[in-house]
Formats: structure tokens, sequence, C-alpha cells
């Protein structure tokens, strides 16, 4: 074990997507926000049982995207449609949550590209991550 990462969820995600699961799941947001705070806590475990998926890694920074379910709901993560991006800064031993969406919050057809947008426009810091 690597040790824990500091997680930490940004503005824009909490704004635009985990603002509607608040809502939605009222009592459950809490605990399935800890649970994905916990998973990303320890993303070397979480790579490792093949949980998440490396979308890019480059100079230490890696995109991660994993699927979550919400507590309660006894739907599988996969079958959830609930996805979560993340930058992981190796270096800083730091997650940063950009994303917390459900499939449907996104184009249903190019929901990749779709992602890829929102991050590219609003996380600047990480566009040059997908040219």
């Amino acid at each position: 074990m690597n040790g824990l990462y500091t997680v930490e969820i940004e503005d824009f995600a909490e704004r635009h997507f985990i603002k509607k699961f608040r809502k939605k799941y009222k009592q459950n947001w809490e605990l399935t926000e800890d649970a994905i705070r916990a998973m990303y806590e320890r993303v070397d475990s979480l790579l490792e049982k093949k949980r998440a998926n490396i979308i890019c890694d480059v100079d230490g920074v890696r995109i991660i995207k994993s699927e979550f379910s919400i507590v309660g709901t006894n739907i599988s993560p996969k079958s959830s449609g609930n996805r979560c991006i993340a930058a992981c800064i190796v270096t800083e031993k730091t997650v940063k949550i950009l994303l917390v969406y459900s499939k449907n919050d996104l184009s249903e057809h190019k929901e990749t590209s779709a992602w890829k947008n929102l991050i590219t426009e609003n996380y600047p810091e990480y566009s040059s991550l997908f040219t």
C-alpha cells in the first residue's frame, strides 16, 4: 500500500452534478460521497483491483474514471450508470474529484467526448492532457 491520498471535491463538480445527487438521494448522498472519498483515498488499490481506469497519465497527473453506486439502492456501480472522473496528482498524493455524474446527465451517444469537453472547458490546468 502506498498510503492514503487527500481527496478534494472541486467546486464545479459540486455545483453542476453533486447538487443534483444531493437533492435526489437526500440522506443517502452523504454516505455515498463518503464512500467515494474513501475509494479515492486508496486510489492505488482502486487501480490495482481494476475498479477504475486510467484515462491518461502525463507527468505524474492521472485522469481516472470510476463507477459508483448510491448507498442503499442495491444497484451495482456498473448498472447504476454513475461515474466519477478524478485527477490524481501522484507527487502530491492528492486526488481532485472533477466530475460526478450519471451517464444520463451527459450526451448519451458520446459520453466520453462530453466529459472530456467539460474538463477542458472548466479545468484549464488539465485541458492539455487530452490533446
